[in-house]
């Protein structure tokens, strides 16, 4: 089971045809894609689940349907245990970003970190999560893969934030101050985290910070 999410509604993808009385259940072979973008997007659906049983189908579906933009970006800690966050679009993120011609998802992590933070001697401990979003652009949908890694820095120089990318601010936060900023983050990202900083379905949130 893995979520696609559009606008922070999350459109789950399971081998399960039931998950829950709330959610709407679409066989693959009978979904229409985009116009089931267009019905979460404009709130008509909030709970929708996507079901075959051939998981690699499903986002092989996906793949097929939608362009795809794969990124690569990092859960960042350092030696007091904080974690990097980004402040863009009013919303607080971690740095990530698209990968270049010939980079592995490592190197591309490493490299968008770097850029959008000023971070430097990083060191991937482990392959987190892909996480996937559907947005639009120039009139069509496209989806983001996303792959993230846990990475460790010792750094303890000036943060820079890579203002041509909008991004306004580069801040190390303590577990209080991160699960406050994933108050004003996005779903996507709440799933990198452990499971004290995570939050359920963003209809049914209630705040414990």
């Amino acid at each position: 089971m893995y979520k696609v999410f559009v606008k922070d509604i999350p459109i789950i993808l399971s081998t399960k045809k039931n998950i829950g009385k709330k959610y709407i259940s679409i066989p693959l072979k009978e979904v229409k894609l985009k116009q089931l973008i267009e019905q979460i997007t404009n709130g008509a659906i909030l709970y929708v689940n996507i079901y075959h049983k051939n998981e690699e189908k499903l986002e092989r579906f996906l793949r097929k349907k939608i362009q795809v933009i794969e990124a690569a970006g990092g859960l960042v800690y350092n030696s007091k245990q904080e974690i990097l966050f980004i402040y863009r679009n009013k919303r607080w993120d971690l740095p990530k970003g698209g990968l270049e011609k010939g980079e592995t998802y490592q190197e591309a992590a490493i490299r968008e970190v770097e850029e959008e933070t000023g971070v430097k001697n990083l060191e991937i401990k482990k392959f987190i999560t892909k996480t996937y979003h559907i947005f639009k652009r120039n009139g069509k949908y496209k989806l983001k893969i996303t792959y993230w890694f846990e990475m460790f820095t010792p750094y303890k120089g000036k943060l820079t934030p890579q203002t041509n990318e909008d991004i306004e601010k580069v801040k190390w936060k303590n577990f209080e101050k991160s699960q406050k900023a994933l108050q004003k983050s996005y779903e996507n990202i709440k799933l990198l985290f452990p499971k004290e900083y995570l939050t359920t379905h963003p209809n049914d949130r209630v705040s414990k910070v």
